[in-house]
């Protein structure tokens, strides 16, 4: 008889981090002293089993077709130990590119691509403009989406090579050790290709927005867009920029990307957010939260609900 299944509550140690990656697409909106960064934003589907409701950038769990020698041939003009150098892993950092790439167009329905096989020496973005072109990039994301083709299968299909140098290695997040579901996902970011329109999917995602950074925490703070904290952390980070043009090219110039690994503590005003270089960062034990008011150590469950709630200030009140 098999032993009963464990609950993320009884499992001992912390779980394990799944890769991901994310994408920031960035486009330069109109304002009233000239363009300014924007970026597009999905919202999770209300029943989704990871922060349903909030509002993320495209992205998602890379699969095991993202590691394969394929993955790397359907890429331009970026190598995996190119890649993985950036990354500073060993080996697969590609495949958090691709993982990128491939959500973006299964989310929001975005290829960043090129044409052909750059025999020619020069490599052209897809671009959307023309309604053939739209219709071809729309039946082609049903497809993937429904199951009836792979990523990599459709990209080969069609001709295209994923656009990787286009996309920037941004930031590096992983999820606090005592949570019940972890990632480790590398943020990336990517200017919007000419003539494509980003839609959610009506599964995954329910709606779809371009917003500035500041204008985005601004609503969080009043309660009326549901963020959560590396997310708003991100898009703290970008507002600093006034234009997309601005932002990729500090991303492009980056050299080393330092990983955040957030821990959670309790003091008398409720929860908080602990980053590396903060005080009581090095003290502070990921695994086994301790909360004086339970008399015990908090859960992985309770973790996860308090770090949902926690605002762009790394605190959040006692429930």
């Amino acid at each position: 008889m098999a032993p009963p299944e464990e609950s993320p509550d009884e499992v001992a140690g912390p779980v394990a981090a799944r890769d991901a990656a994310t994408i920031m697409l960035v486009r330069d909106g109109e304002s009233g002293g000239g363009p300014a960064l924007e970026v597009c934003m999905l919202q999770r589907h209300l029943n989704s089993d990871f922060v349903g409701g909030a509002y993320v950038f495209p992205g998602g769990k890379v699969d095991d077709e993202d590691r394969t020698p394929a993955a790397e041939e359907a890429c331009a003009l970026r190598s995996d130990a190119e890649a993985s150098d950036m990354l500073g892993v060993g080996s697969g950092g590609l495949a958090f590119w691709v993982a990128a790439l491939r959500e973006c167009f299964e989310e929001a329905g975005v290829l960043l691509a090129y044409q052909g096989d750059g025999s020619l020496g020069e490599d052209t973005m897809v671009d959307a403009h023309d309604r053939q072109t739209r219709h071809r990039l729309a039946a082609l994301r049903v497809a993937l989406n429904a199951g009836e083709v792979r990523f990599l299968d459709a990209c080969r299909g069609e001709g295209l090579r994923l656009a990787t140098d286009r996309v920037h290695y941004f930031s590096h997040w992983i999820t606090p050790e005592p949570a019940p579901k972890r990632y480790d996902t590398r943020f990336f970011v990517a200017a919007l290709p000419p003539g494509q329109v980003p839609i959610h999917d009506d599964h995954e995602t329910v709606d779809t927005v371009w917003v500035r950074p500041d204008d985005a925490l601004a609503r969080a703070k009043a309660g009326e867009f549901d963020l959560i904290f590396p997310t708003m952390k991100n898009l703290e980070a970008i507002s600093r920029f006034a234009t997309s043009g601005d932002l990729l090219a500090a991303a492009a110039a980056v050299e080393l990307v330092p990983t955040v690994l957030p821990r959670v503590v309790v003091d008398q005003s409720g929860f908080r957010i602990l980053l590396p270089g903060d005080p009581g960062y090095d003290q502070a034990v990921g695994q086994g939260t301790p909360d004086p008011d339970r008399g015990r150590a908090m859960t992985p469950s309770e973790v996860g609900a308090i770090v949902r709630t926690i605002g762009v200030d790394g605190r959040a009140e006692r429930p």
